[in-house]
């Protein structure tokens, strides 16, 4: 399978192939953490639409955020998706889902129920510190730094941060921010101790949605 859909790996696909990647993984990893284990309760569809709603901002302009087999199947059908395109888009779509389900499962659900001090319980945190600190990274960079006039960079900011505390806040507070993962240890919040398993997931996901975003631009330009 990898060396099929390798055959149709243009610079403009892979970007546009890291774009569907990225924009699957975190509505599947929202669904699955949100709705299937239960973390956002009843709130679970708002996380869920919050999250394609952001994605769908920073990413339509690379890829037109199908994020969905079918939609691209559907537009390939109506001829807005190449059969060179198709391959990557179903691919990237399929191997996100599959990553999601592993991290949701095997990192950030697991031994939730252990002591926080215990690997369990740590490493959620630290999956869902990076993965969430990435996405709002990611977002910031494309809607509010590569779009000129965009008036709903704020809105999609703003409402990212709102699908991850939605989805994560109870496993890791929810910060994605430094300065807030301060403000909670100063507050009594979080034990002094535990900063680091916050900061230093934060400054990696911020760091990779750099690197990630500069993947993207071939077909964004």
């Amino acid at each position: 399978m990898l060396f099929f859909i390798g055959q149709f790996m243009t610079s403009e696909n892979v970007s546009k192939g890291v774009a569907e990647f990225i924009g699957t993984f975190f509505l599947t990893l929202t669904i699955f953490i949100a709705a299937l284990g239960g973390q956002a309760g009843d709130f679970a569809p708002i996380a869920i639409g919050l999250t394609l709603m952001v994605m769908i901002y920073a990413l339509g302009h690379v890829s037109g955020a199908h994020f969905n087999p079918a939609v691209s199947i559907g537009l390939f059908v109506k001829g807005d998706c190449s059969k060179d395109e198709l391959p990557v888009y179903l691919g990237a779509q399929i191997l996100a889902g599959v990553m999601a389900w592993i991290i949701g499962s095997k990192v950030i659900l697991s031994d939730l129920t252990i002591d926080e001090f215990d690997f369990g319980a740590t490493k959620a945190v630290l999956a869902a510190e990076a993965l969430f600190t990435f996405a709002l990274v990611y977002v910031i960079i494309n809607v509010a730094t590569e779009q000129s006039g965009n008036q709903f960079y704020g809105a999609a900011i703003g409402l990212t941060v709102m699908a991850g505390a939605f989805t994560v806040g109870g496993i890791s507070l929810g910060s994605f921010n430094p300065a807030v993962t301060t403000m909670l240890a100063a507050s009594g919040k979080m034990a002094i101790a535990d900063t680091w398993m916050h900061i230093a997931p934060q400054l990696a996901g911020a760091i990779a949605a750099v690197y990630v975003h500069k993947a993207t631009q071939v077909a964004a330009e």
